[in-house]
């Protein structure tokens, strides 16, 4: 911790140094410009995801997936793989320079969630994804992002009013972050290449109560660690998809920079008009999937999706009130005895049904 606070701008940019200068040996030497010009609407589209990857809990990976799979008509696998990629640059790229601007982050569910999916999301890459069919991959992104920019739409308000730090030391967190750490390895990223930094997200804000500014950087660098993971398991299994590298190719140069760049401007604007914006887009890549699905989802899948839906969105709002209990019950400790009584009122009063 203490040499991470003596981080200075210079490794930044001796990072981007580095990247630029093998980007440019790969383009000159291996006669990659062509390749690179030839997807040059991936690199403009990730200008937009860079900077959602930078300034908000979703991964750049969010809007390279759909725009791959419902734009350009590519396998869902493909949009995994490249979810890795070229996250692999622009989230480590968005992570260096939080860490070099010394941003706190939540440092005990950061830590139970790296262990987590260092475990678990190599395993998840090599037996589990494999035996998802494309169509689920689709689904799974859909409905996941889709839940998720749904709950922000109506409890936007809520998340950004959070103020708490977090407690680095909280074996609680560490604990929560180990287990979603893991699950969302083996069973999310491995699956669509991005998840994990939603769902530490979702329980830094609505479980632990955490300022924004603490849980979306916080989701950043642990979707950094797992695109690496990905990128070093498929490197290592000669697992990649054909046309990940032309896209990469084109990409990587603009999210180097793109991600960074969301990290420092919602900084300065607010984070509650990137959300919205970006919440409104899940919602909207969850209709264009099902819309494009929908002979397959003509049968049980529809209800399925739907039922998906609603337990993702109960789990979402399970969380929000064990972390509204949680809130209150540290107030009473903090408080005393009379605060107690007066924690109980407001808790039966913001959460309808409990006594």
């Amino acid at each position: 911790m203490k040499y991470l606070a003596r981080l200075s701008f210079r490794y930044w940019f001796a990072w981007l140094a580095l990247f630029y200068g093998a980007w440019l040996f790969l383009v000159v030497q291996g006669d990659n410009l062509a390749l690179a010009l030839e997807h040059w609407s991936m690199a403009l589209a990730m200008a937009l995801g860079s900077y959602a990857a930078g300034s908000t809990p979703m991964g750049g990976g969010t809007v390279g997936f759909p725009v791959l799979v419902l734009l350009f008509d590519m396998p869902a696998s493909l949009g995994r793989d490249f979810s890795f990629a070229v996250q692999s640059i622009g989230m480590v790229s968005a992570s260096l320079f939080i860490l070099c601007r010394r941003q706190p982050l939540a440092w005990s569910m950061l830590r139970g969630a790296l262990l987590g999916s260092l475990l678990a999301t190599p395993v998840g890459i090599l037996l589990f994804a494999p035996m998802i069919s494309e169509l689920w991959v689709k689904l799974s992104f859909a409905v996941l992002w889709g839940s998720f920019g749904i709950f922000h739409l109506y409890r936007l308000a809520e998340i950004t009013d959070c103020e708490h730090k977090g407690d680095p030391q909280c074996p609680t967190d560490f604990r929560v972050g180990l287990l979603l750490g893991a699950f969302a390895g083996f069973c999310v990223v491995s699956v669509t290449g991005v998840g994990v930094d939603m769902l530490v997200y979702a329980a830094l804000v609505l479980l632990s109560r955490v300022d924004l500014k603490v849980a979306i950087p916080t989701s950043v660098v642990i979707m950094a660690f797992c695109s690496v993971l990905g990128v070093l398991v498929k490197s290592l299994a000669g697992d990649w998809q054909p046309g990940v590298f032309g896209n990469w190719l084109a990409a990587a140069p603009v999210v180097a920079l793109g991600a960074p760049l969301g990290v420092f401007v919602v900084s300065l604007l607010g984070r509650k008009p990137t959300l919205l914006i970006v919440a409104l887009l899940c919602v909207v890549q969850l209709v264009w999937i099902c819309a494009s699905e929908r002979q397959a989802l003509s049968g049980l899948g529809g209800p399925l999706v739907l039922l998906a839906l609603l337990l993702c969105l109960l789990g979402f709002e399970w969380l929000r009130v064990l972390g509204l209990r949680r809130e209150l019950s540290r107030g009473a400790a903090a408080n005393g005895s009379g605060a107690e009584i007066k924690a109980v009122a407001i808790e039966e009063s913001l959460i309808p049904g409990v006594k």
